[in-house]
């Protein structure tokens, strides 16, 4: 028996539903009565994409017409009267009854299930019909490109050639959807989140204390909200296993990150590391920083006299007013998954780490890369 066999369609529905809102597969399961392992498989084999729903034509012979028929077939009705009943064509009926196992085997529900296999009309994917295609999105997959970047990167690339494009959509399917087998699961391991299957992301915001003598988002200048002048940054911590830190500063226009090797999260540690990186950077580049409500920079001041840049920090709970730091840092897990050290690594390891993802394209860039971006600002 398949998987999506296993379920009615009830049950169906409500998995999706709640799917799609986000809910844990604990709560779908006491919902639908099922233990986990069933719908763990079930959401597997779909690849967590939720398959379209079939339409059947107005002019196919229903589930009650098929009934009809098959009362009339038994009471030794004709075909002409039978379709004179359904306002159907004889030759139609005829047909039906054939195709089915003739007038002494046939049977309505069996008829319907027969009829519903022979109209699948699979349309061929790209990827399966693109040998070239296809194999250069897996290129671009084992370097880690996102099925978005790649999707972007591939319409600017091959702008002339319809052929060589592909949406991001596809390639999801392609990897999750296990009856399409285009893809090994190897390649899985190289999207950043490392799931088995796609599901709906939720927000957690956490708190963090009050700086002292900070200055507030509030009065940052507007210019630097609408990203209209580089030199603009926006930082925090991503914290590994055994109370291990890095320092992410990414720039606001152009998304170059900048990554900080720090020793631990005092904020002598932290703001000493960061004032020794970012005062390497050309003056034009040096403007603002944003920061977290993190006590790590508790010693702003000392920073921004040594660097001549402003800080300002984000409101309590609202990790989404240095959004383009959040988005970055849940980019860089790619690279340092949750769990892991990161004591480990060297300024110079940092550095590779930093080119490779600033050498990635960008949606919000247009698909062009944070790089080439920052190349733009300095000429």
């Amino acid at each position: 028996m398949r998987v999506e066999d296993r379920m009615n369609a009830e049950r169906k529905a409500i998995i999706w539903h709640e799917w799609r809102k986000g809910s844990p597969m604990s709560v779908i399961c006491r919902i639908i009565e099922k233990p986990s392992a069933t719908v763990f498989s079930y959401l597997r084999y779909h690849g967590g994409i939720e398959p379209r729903m079939r339409v059947r034509r107005l002019s196919s012979l229903s589930l009650q017409e098929r009934e009809e028929i098959s009362r009339g077939l038994a009471v030794g009705a004709s075909i002409r009267s039978i379709a004179l009943s359904l306002d159907r064509s004889p030759s139609t009926i005829s047909r039906e009854i054939e195709r089915n196992g003739g007038s002494r085997r046939y049977r309505a529900a069996d008829a319907d299930l027969a009829a519903c296999k022979r109209a699948l009309r699979p349309k061929p994917c790209r990827l399966a019909s693109n040998d070239r295609l296809r194999e250069l999105v897996a290129e671009k997959l084992t370097e880690d490109w996102s099925p978005e970047q790649i999707a972007g990167w591939l319409k600017l690339t091959h702008a002339s050639d319809r052929a060589m494009q592909v949406s991001h959509e596809t390639i999801y399917r392609s990897l999750f959807i296990q009856t399409r087998g285009l893809f090994k699961q190897e390649l899985r391991k190289h999207l950043r989140t490392g799931r088995k299957f796609r599901h709906s992301r939720k927000h957690q915001s956490g708190y963090r204390q009050r700086i002292i003598d900070g200055i507030s988002i509030s009065e940052r200048p507007a210019y630097v909200e609408d990203r209209a002048v580089p030199g603009h940054w926006e930082g925090d911590l991503i914290c590994g296993a055994e109370n291990s830190y890095i320092a992410t500063v990414v720039e606001r226009q152009t998304r170059f990150t900048v990554l900080v090797k720090v020793d631990s999260k005092e904020t002598k540690s932290v703001v000493s590391a960061l004032t020794r990186q970012m005062s390497q950077l050309p003056s034009l580049l040096q403007q603002s920083l944003t920061w977290d409500r993190g006590t790590e920079m508790m010693g702003h001041r000392a920073f921004s006299m040594a660097t001549k840049m402003a800080v300002y920090f984000c409101d309590p709970q609202s990790p989404w007013q240095r959004g383009t730091n959040e988005n970055t840092n849940g980019l860089l897990r790619q690279y340092f998954p949750k769990g892991s050290g990161l004591s480990a690594y060297s300024q110079d390891e940092l550095n590779q780490f930093a080119a490779k993802l600033n050498n990635r394209p960008r949606k919000t860039l247009g698909f062009h890369t944070p790089a080439d971006k920052l190349a733009e600002v300095l000429r």
